[in-house]
């Protein structure tokens, strides 16, 4: 697998690569965000390293663009800053996760293994194909790519990722927690506001009327269910 580290530290790239390297992942790295940017949108990657603070295009600016891009490439975000909304803003924008630096390597490797692993498309449900439709909604799961009303949505690789679970096991009525362990599959954030938040986002996308949705749908007392 090959991950794209984004950093501008040498110290932290020569470190995070030989690391890396001996878990058996072939390490591509750039030492600013345009370059950095330029790598994600021309290469297939299995997962990014994005350092927040980076010379050029910061590391906020890096992810929206990969995700306006529709690019769903896993992103784990590192970070200087500990306060709760630089971390919001960067799960905002497209990261799917993130450290706080100083971090030990080994919880970044078990975060990266995570993301790698969530990122398979796994069809639990029901068999569906390449491309999927819904209401004014195109889903391509080969290529991560998802339009509304023909125009192109982005959406962060969790939110790809929690659609595409929903309609492969749709009809099926998923808890929150059942859907923190089924999508993000570790308890890196426990809290179920997060499935929340997520299905929000996506009803804001995909649905005609959020408050009023057709297809993602709560199920009061119990979680939410996709109903096509």
């Amino acid at each position: 697998m090959t991950i794209l580290l984004i950093e501008d530290e040498p110290g932290l790239i020569l470190t995070l690569t030989d690391r890396l390297e001996s878990e058996g992942y072939a390490v591509v790295s750039a030492a600013d965000g345009l370059s950095g940017l330029e790598l994600a949108r021309s290469e297939n990657f299995d997962a990014i390293i994005l350092d927040v603070m980076l010379p050029k295009k910061n590391g906020y600016d890096v992810a929206r663009d990969l995700r306006q891009s529709g690019i769903a490439t896993p992103i784990l975000m590192l970070t200087a800053k500990g306060e709760t909304i630089d971390k919001v803003i960067g799960l905002k924008l497209g990261a799917d996760d993130y450290l706080t630096k100083p971090f030990e390597v080994i919880e970044l490797l078990a975060r990266l293994e995570a993301l790698i692993r969530r990122s398979v498309p796994h069809a639990n449900g029901h068999q569906v194909a390449d491309v999927f439709r819904f209401g004014d909604a195109t889903v391509d799961f080969k290529r991560a790519e998802v339009t509304f009303r023909e125009c192109q949505i982005a959406l962060s690789a969790m939110e790809f990722k929690l659609l595409q679970y929903l309609i492969e096991n749709r009809g099926v009525v998923h808890s929150r927690d059942a859907l923190l362990d089924a999508v993000w599959g570790y308890d890196a954030m426990p809290n179920t506001r997060t499935v929340d938040v997520h299905i929000a986002w996506l009803r804001q996308k995909l649905e005609d009327n959020p408050r009023h949705p057709k297809f993602i749908q709560t199920v009061h007392g119990f979680g939410y269910k996709f109903v096509s």
